[in-house]
């Protein structure tokens, strides 16, 4: 069994076991709340010891993470059929398979919310905390009167309020995470209604909780050796499409500096996940703007180049989710990048209180938008879930500035990314100030739905499907009079309908 002994205290050294020995106090039907934030911070062994009992004896479980996390459990343990239902937010593609083949049960859910619906009762069977917390940690240490303090890896996602509020605590150590994340992290677990105070940040830097995770000694029923490495992916590389955006998005910040909307330095920014979502940031590193600062969910590469090139003040976060390389360029260099990063319960790294107060510029991905600012975030032609609605709601709806990026087109064309009617709309157009594509910068800030959509289509759409949008609105104007947002709602998912028939929607240029 790996060696341990230097990452724990005294007083958890006798419940140290093998992952397959942890697995056995996992019963059917029981609620498990995991740790992890994207592939990362996520417990690796214990899901593996789960996969395996459940091919030799079935059960199942319902599980909760902070999002996705990695194939330890959104593959093994979906292929091994022992997930009923699985919440808040995935992007395994085992996982994606079993829910739109309805073989597993998925709940999309506000990040942000995730942590207060369990402790509110509000979950399926209505439990107020999952029945078993499976946590990652690098070390753990002793706090006296039978409390130890568990220190977080590369996450925090939901891990406070799930360990408070669990029956059992399994404990992962994982020695390939490096004992120096120790004091980068801040829990806290805000009181519920009616007993609810203000969460006191008023700067992405202020610090409001703890550096470790509190947990009674006797609530931990095991801990776990574990030398799994968190699964982190490399991003696809920064295409022309991404850098024009980028650009983009940095012209346009220029101007509202300019004209007196922003400050120089801007205000904190919050990004999505993922190459588009890098590749903006990149675009900042590249920018005059200095003296920047982060307050988001995901903190990925080029954080850590805006760090490099002494442009960042503070990154505030959940997550850590470099690539490869960056992962290890981080943990060689850990004590100088924790300065600059800061790990809270993703229940505060997206609260819509702290957003607002700050003023967040978020800035999001799109599948699809349309003509009149609305935007899907989550789902293929309507019916097939891709990922989940992820944070971008909690920061959409509260953030000073709400920026949402599509590329033009898909699929090499065959898809425009800009569509008369969402097939499906998880952010109303209420909620969307500027769209930003490779073609330029619709800003939807004060218009009408008829203001609106020859922005869309002159700025975002691509030249290849603005004839067909052209038509379509000046029809539908037509059709409807003077109403406020036209539709011919006889045709307008058509462009669905030909996709599913033919795998393109390039038939709607053509006019069949």
């Amino acid at each position: 069994m790996i060696d341990i002994k230097d990452r724990i205290c005294d007083v958890v050294a006798d419940k140290v076991m093998s992952a397959e020995a942890a697995a056995e106090f996992v019963k059917d039907g029981d609620n498990l709340g995991v740790s992890g934030f994207t592939p990362s911070g996520y417990p690796k062994a214990v899901p593996l010891a789960l996969a395996e009992k459940g091919k030799k004896t079935p059960f199942k479980v319902n599980v909760w993470t902070g999002a996705s996390v990695g194939p330890e459990i959104d593959q093994a343990m979906v292929e091994a059929g022992i997930i009923d239902r699985r919440l808040p937010y995935q992007t395994n593609g085992t996982m994606r398979k079993a829910i739109n083949a309805g073989k597993v049960k998925y709940a999309d859910i506000h990040l942000s919310h995730m942590a207060q619906m369990v402790r509110y009762g509000f979950m399926a069977g209505r439990p107020t905390g999952p029945d078993v917390a499976i946590v990652e940690v690098c070390k753990i240490n002793d706090l006296g009167d039978g409390k130890v303090g568990l220190i977080p890896t590369t996450s925090m996602g939901n891990s406070s309020s799930y360990v408070a509020g669990a029956k059992k605590v399994i404990v992962e150590v994982n020695t390939t995470q490096p004992v120096g994340l120790e004091g980068m992290h801040d829990s806290y677990v805000p009181l519920d209604p009616p007993y609810r105070k203000a969460i006191p940040i008023e700067k992405p830097e202020d610090r409001i909780g703890t550096t470790y995770i509190p947990c009674e000694v006797d609530k931990i029923v095991a801990v776990v050796p574990c030398d799994i490495t968190d699964k982190v992916r490399p991003l696809g590389e920064i295409d022309e499409d991404a850098k024009h955006m980028g650009a983009n998005l940095v012209n346009f910040l220029k101007n509202e500096v300019k004209e007196g909307r922003l400050p120089k330095n801007l205000l904190p920014l919050q990004s999505g996940v993922g190459s588009v979502a890098n590749a903006v940031i990149n675009g900042l590193v590249n920018s005059d703007f200095e003296d920047l600062t982060v307050y988001t969910e995901v903190i990925q590469d080029g954080m850590f180049d805006l760090i490099d090139a002494g442009k960042l003040r503070v990154a505030s976060g959940t997550a850590l989710t470099p690539p490869p390389e960056c992962q290890k360029k981080f943990y060689e260099n850990v004590e100088h990048y924790k300065k600059y990063l800061l790990l809270r319960p993703q229940e505060i790294s997206n609260s819509p209180e702290v957003a607002r107060r700050i003023g967040v510029i978020a800035m999001n991905t799109a599948i699809e938008v349309d003509i009149y600012g609305n935007v899907n975030s989550t789902h293929v032609c309507g019916t097939k879930l891709m990922n989940g609605v992820g944070g971008s709601g909690d920061f959409a709806r509260n953030g000073y500035l709400t920026v949402f990026f599509t590329n033009s087109l898909a699929k090499g064309g065959k898809i425009s990314s800009v569509v008369p009617f969402c097939s499906h709309i998880d952010h109303a157009t209420l909620d969307v100030d500027v769209i930003v594509s490779e073609r330029g910068v619709a800003d939807l800030r004060g218009l009408s739905p008829k203001e609106k959509a020859p922005i869309i289509i002159d700025q975002i759409a691509n030249p290849k499907y603005q004839p067909w949008l052209y038509d379509y609105f000046k029809r539908a104007c037509e059709a409807c009079g003077n109403s406020q947002t036209p539709h011919i709602l006889s045709e307008a998912f058509d462009c669905y309908k030909l996709f599913a028939e033919t795998g393109s929607m390039e038939g709607m240029v053509e006019g069949k």
